[in-house]
């Protein structure tokens, strides 16, 4: 929808704590913002699913035409998900969210998955081919919880630098996460493909985040207004990511 293109961006650089913004402004060396700025049209897809309603037997039936039937048993597996847990504790839709995805997608890099160098993965995509990057699992984690109506400003999607070897490692490699905020002054929770368990950033010492973002506008260094209130016009030409999500049955 036109509502769910103008969906606005806010990102929050260099720290775990939401609406901080540090001294030394925009973050461009490295990760390349503007390189990954393809995958804020998916969070616009995931932003408007956040009222979404979900065409199961649809999911099914292009489950089965794709993927065939191991697609279709892991489309019913995280439908039961969805329907039994609707009014579990937000701790226990963050586990079984965390848990069902890293139990059944296996970590791969978009060119070996999906033969291009930055793919972006529908949850039925991700269920149907069981292989994915960490924005692949972050997706379909951040897709669930919303489905699974966790609180959209509790929720955010974090690009970090992610140490290989330890956290005193030099080798580290762009990598998402999703977190979760109890309350505004708390460290989140961190929910990540490479370990299992749902820890709090103050915990996770190996990630160094470089910007999350919401569906509260589109912040740059210590602008005070928002840098971008209209994304959704300058990714226009990546709108057909959500219109292959409205096609599989997420409306």
């Amino acid at each position: 929808s036109d509502a769910a293109h103008a969906t606005t961006l806010r990102v929050f650089l260099h720290t775990w704590q939401p609406g901080h913004a540090p001294a030394n402004g925009i973050f461009v060396a490295g990760h390349k913002l503007m390189k990954r700025f393809a995958f804020f049209v998916t969070f616009v897809v995931l932003a408007a699913m956040a009222h979404a309603e979900v065409d199961f037997r649809r999911l099914e039936a292009l489950a089965l035409e794709r993927y065939g039937e191991p697609a279709v048993e892991t489309v019913k597996q995280w439908r039961a998900l969805l329907e039994t847990s609707l009014g579990a504790p937000d701790a226990d839709k963050l586990r079984l969210a965390n848990t069902f995805f890293n139990e059944r997608v296996r970590f791969l890099d978009d060119e070996v998955v999906w033969g291009e160098r930055d793919y972006w993965a529908t949850p039925l995509e991700v269920m149907g081919r069981r292989q994915g990057d960490c924005e692949d699992f972050s997706v379909a984690k951040y897709a669930t919880l919303l489905l699974l109506d966790v609180p959209l400003e509790k929720l955010r999607l974090v690009y970090v630098k992610a140490a290989f070897g330890g956290p005193t490692s030099r080798v580290t490699r762009a990598h998402m996460v999703v977190a979760y905020y109890p309350d505004p002054k708390s460290p989140p929770l961190i929910l990540d493909n490479l370990i299992t368990e749902i820890l709090p950033a103050t915990q996770r010492p190996d990630l160094a985040p470089v910007f999350s973002f919401n569906s509260e506008g589109l912040w740059v260094g210590q602008a005070a207004r928002p840098a971008d209130t209209q994304p959704g016009e300058r990714l226009s030409r990546w709108r057909r990511v959500l219109q292959r999500m409205q096609d599989e049955g997420l409306r």
